[in-house]
């Protein structure tokens, strides 16, 4: 269900909506505000929103859903009186295969025990013309940033990691099943308009330092609770300095700082990863309005007047950051972590470990594991703990297969495991004490 037409649509009207909220507003747009004016059910009002205060209808471009949660709200949208969803919709079944021996038998365990399931959605997706990936083809938010996210959009996903797809600079937020069904049936979808936090990236990374260690430390410096209720946005030359696939693993984890969800500007990067993955099209319409698709020249110049909240980090600087114990936004660089865990007496040992999700499954993040496995061998090393690999989607599976990874992570003990959450959301069996 990749509506070309809709994109079409969206980037055809985005010009005057932007340039009327730029007039009502009376200053310079952040993105964020770009887009979500852009996204109003109705006409734009005689006043602005006011941040943090006035609840907001939006209509939606797309909507996503996973295999869990897709159930109660499907059932609840067949009895809306629709005979086809009024917006593009998906249904991704990764969250019900429980991952324990590797992808071959578990895929087929989960295809016996999760029939029924299956056989639901694929029907009732059949019959509402919604878009149906079955068990095995991937992780929901690898398979949306490949297949379905466009600059400038806005989707709602019922899965709180849905802001994945801000890596090629859409709004896209997690929701429940309800609000899910009010959009397929063509309702508004309400939303407190958000604050916004803006994160200026300067610099490059460098050494071993990866995209992931960006909102590492952001969660260091907003804590579990500092995103409540407001968009952050990247911007500065560090962040068009980042992958695609980068910038969504950043936007990915903006969930664990509790954030509406996270976005990076319209770049060379995302125009990049468009076309690598058949969207070439969909990067030529976005050139054709890149000016709507980035914040205005005045707010990266003097983002204090316009953020409100701004954070900065300098690239060059920032170093590999692991999180944890216990909570998410306990950030230690890997300098500091031999120290930290003996003066606070953390577990000491690394029992499992788990390349993927849907926070690091992308063609790049296991390129790099894999390169650090070859380096291990070189030197006869094996894995001393449980060690896995869950792919996004069949496309990376397909691709890491093709260039000789899966072999490479074997050979030291790894398990590539199915296309799917697994391990990350507790679906595996543990064959640690």
């Amino acid at each position: 269900v990749f509506d070309l037409d809709l994109i079409r649509k969206v980037y055809a009207e985005m010009p005057a909506k932007v340039n009327a909220a730029r007039q009502l507003i009376g200053k310079p747009l952040t993105l964020t505000e770009k887009i979500l004016y852009a996204h109003l059910f109705g006409a734009i009002p005689q006043t602005p929103f006011a941040r943090g205060k006035d609840y907001v209808d939006f209509a939606p471009d797309r909507v996503a859903m996973q295999d869990a949660t897709a159930q109660m709200a499907l059932l609840q949208f067949s009895t809306a009186g629709r005979s086809k969803v009024a917006v593009p919709s998906t249904v991704h079944c990764d969250h019900l295969i429980q991952a324990k021996t590797g992808a071959v038998a578990d895929l087929a365990t989960a295809n016996e025990v999760n029939k029924e399931v299956y056989d639901f959605l694929s029907s009732i997706s059949n019959k509402y013309g919604i878009g149906f990936w079955k068990p095995g083809a991937g992780i929901i938010h690898q398979v949306v940033l490949e297949n379905y996210a466009f600059p400038g959009g806005m989707m709602i996903g019922t899965d709180s990691h849905t802001p994945n797809a801000g890596g090629l600079g859409m709004v896209a937020i997690g929701v429940g099943g309800a609000d899910a069904v009010d959009v397929m049936a063509g309702l508004a979808w309400e939303l407190k308009m958000p604050k916004i936090i803006g994160v200026k990236l300067t610099g490059r990374l460098n050494g071993w330092t990866s995209c992931k260690d960006v909102i590492l430390w952001v969660a260091g410096q907003l804590t579990v609770k500092g995103g409540t209720g407001a968009i952050v946005e990247y911007f500065g030359e560090g962040a068009d300095s980042m992958s695609a696939t980068g910038k969504g693993t950043v936007c990915n984890m903006g969930a664990e700082i509790g954030a509406t969800c996270s976005l990076f500007a319209y770049d060379e990067k995302m125009s990049a990863y468009l076309k690598a993955t058949g969207r070439e099209e969909v990067a030529q319409l976005a050139d054709g309005i890149r000016e709507h698709l980035r914040p205005d020249e005045e707010v990266i110049g003097d983002p204090l007047k316009y953020y409100d909240q701004v954070l900065e980090l300098n690239l060059s600087e920032l170093e590999p950051y692991v999180n944890g114990p216990f909570t998410p936004d306990l950030a230690t660089p890997v300098s500091k972590l031999a120290e930290a865990v003996k003066a606070n007496n953390w577990p000491a040992k690394l029992e499992v470990a788990l390349i993927g999700s849907c926070t690091n499954s992308s063609y790049e993040d296991i390129s790099r594991s894999a390169s650090i496995v070859k380096n291990a061998i070189s030197k006869g090393l094996k894995a001393n703990s449980e060690f896995t690999i869950t792919p996004g989607s069949e496309l990376v599976r397909f691709t890491i297969e093709r260039d000789g990874f899966i072999d490479t992570f074997q050979s030291v003990g790894g398990v590539v495991l199915a296309n799917a959450c697994g391990p990350c959301i507790g679906q595996w069996a543990r064959h640690i004490d």
